[in-house]
């Protein structure tokens, strides 16, 4: 994110790259879509998931061809510079480094440069260097889309962090007032309390609440004063310990189905839910962000798109089968934020560690990546106030960038703990900008530099299936719309209270 050419890492087979992006996008935003879907309504939750993953599918690839089209230009930059040098026949003393990172390429005096068609454009365009999307908007913006770019990033990342910081008290709210209080067993049973209920003694359920958001902050917000690396090995025990949450809920509202059990009556449509569930859906859909990590590493990238649409269509089926099961299962009322917690019920689990396990996994797993997207937003701010040759006090560097990452989001966190809200938003305006107008843009710059520097006839090997300028626009527009109904949604309601 902070915008510089960092190390591909180790490579790996397409079909790993497919299970790593899985596991990237089902997370979070999946526990809160069985409750969006029983606000919305069956009929219009599918259509609105099938229309926005095809949307995130597309706006995928724009995201690929801007990163094939930033190799190109940064192999360009360097033969460039290897000619020069050749031609002047003496060292000029400037290092690679410092000529790939001159601000906007100078774009009115780049050339189509014929010898490098010649050697090949297939290869030019090769992923091979993982450039960030800070980088490639450095790259492909102007100064004032740079700055919109990280704004939009910044305030992302503090809504995952505001989600983060309240799904993991909510969790441990529920399951220990729900163990230690007078309802024992019934989180999951539609009973609903209120923030001044008694959690155990005199306090309450609120207070819960805000002393595991205390004891959250002061355990891992740490964290976002040093710099941390999530290891293999916790990657594979959070995604093994995502698997089987997942597998489970899915088993065992199917069989509660099958028993004759179900509770669950849904209405096909309920325009009053379209807000959330589009916020749910989007951030539910969200890996743009992250795909120089996930691409690059792929050692065969020919048919890196296909594999794509693979993967966005076993995440479609998996969304559907969660939610169907879950809004069949369990009436419209009964069902909770985090769906994890209708499972604490000791009617539909009698095994005290499978309740346990599900109530508690958010916990686990989103503990593990708090501290790496505190650290992320901290370095995107050290990135947007940056200067070149600049440096930062160290008062500055070390307690004033970290504080300004870690407060805000824990003060929303305290102030709220309205999990399908604070996910709805986040996904509606900042999920919106990411995932829709910034790959659009970045599709449409790219292309132009791409003309401008190697001339018309050269393709960019992995351009994107949706070629036509048409996309593009129908991406901008659709964008733009969202931002103008999710704020006209969310004034008209308030209007009404």
């Amino acid at each position: 994110m902070a915008g510089g050419i960092t190390d591909t890492g180790e490579l790996y087979s397409p079909y790993v790259g497919l299970v790593y992006m899985f596991n990237l996008i089902v997370g979070t935003g999946a526990l809160t879509m069985p409750k969006a879907f029983a606000t919305a309504g069956w009929l219009v939750s599918l259509v609105l998931l099938l229309f926005l993953g095809f949307m995130s599918y597309m706006t995928t690839t724009f995201v690929v061809e801007a990163m094939a089209a930033a190799n190109a230009q940064l192999r360009w930059k360097r033969m460039e510079k290897r000619k020069d040098d050749e031609d002047e026949d003496s060292s000029s003393g400037v290092s690679d480094s410092d000529v790939l990172l001159q601000d906007g390429y100078e774009r009115a005096e780049t050339r189509p440069i014929l010898s490098v068609q010649r050697r090949g454009s297939a290869n030019i365009f090769e992923i091979t260097e993982r450039v960030e999307m800070g980088q490639m908007a450095s790259m492909f913006f102007n100064k004032v889309g740079v700055n919109l770019f990280y704004f939009c990033i910044i305030i992302y990342l503090y809504g995952d962090l505001a989600i983060y910081a309240a799904a993991v008290p909510v969790s441990l709210m529920q399951v220990t007032c729900s163990v230690t209080g007078n309802h024992s067993c019934s989180v999951g049973d539609g009973t609903k309390y209120n923030d001044t209920d008694k959690c155990w003694g005199p306090i309450r359920r609120i207070d819960a609440y805000r002393l595991y958001l205390a004891a959250f902050t002061l355990l891992l917000g740490p964290f976002t004063f040093f710099n941390v690396q999530k290891t293999k090995y916790l990657q594979i025990m959070t995604s093994l310990m995502r698997w089987i949450a997942f597998i489970l809920m899915i088993i065992l509202a199917l069989i509660r189905i099958g028993r004759g059990q179900a509770e669950g009556h849904p209405s096909m449509a309920q325009l009053s839910g379209i807000r959330n569930l589009f916020g749910v859906c989007v951030y539910s859909f969200m890996c743009q962000h992250s795909l120089p990590s996930l691409i690059t590493p792929i050692s065969k990238k020919k048919h890196v798109n296909k594999l794509v649409l693979l993967d966005y269509i076993l995440i479609l089926a998996f969304y559907s089968l969660l939610s169907f099961t879950a809004i069949y299962c369990f009436r419209n009322d009964t069902l909770m934020d985090m769906y994890t917690l209708n499972f604490t019920n000791c009617e539909i689990i009698s095994a005290a560690f499978i309740r346990y396990f599900l109530g508690l996994f958010p916990v686990f797993t989103i503990s593990t990546n708090f501290p790496i997207i505190a650290v992320t937003l901290r370095n995107n701010w050290k990135t947007l106030f940056h200067r070149e040759g600049g440096t930062y006090p160290w008062v500055v560097d070390r307690i004033v960038f970290p504080a300004i990452t870690l407060v805000p989001p824990v003060l929303v966190a305290f102030c709220t703990h309205d999990l399908e809200s604070l996910v709805g938003i986040t996904g509606a305006y900042a999920g919106n900008g990411i995932q829709y107008l910034i790959p659009a843009f970045l599709a449409y710059c790219s292309r132009k530099d791409t003309q401008l520097v190697f001339g018309s006839g050269t393709v960019n090997k992995h351009l994107s299936p949706f070629r036509h300028t048409f996309w593009i626009v129908f991406v901008l527009i659709w964008g733009f719309s969202c931002f103008v109904f999710v704020t006209a949604n969310i004034v008209l309601s308030e209007s009404k209270l």
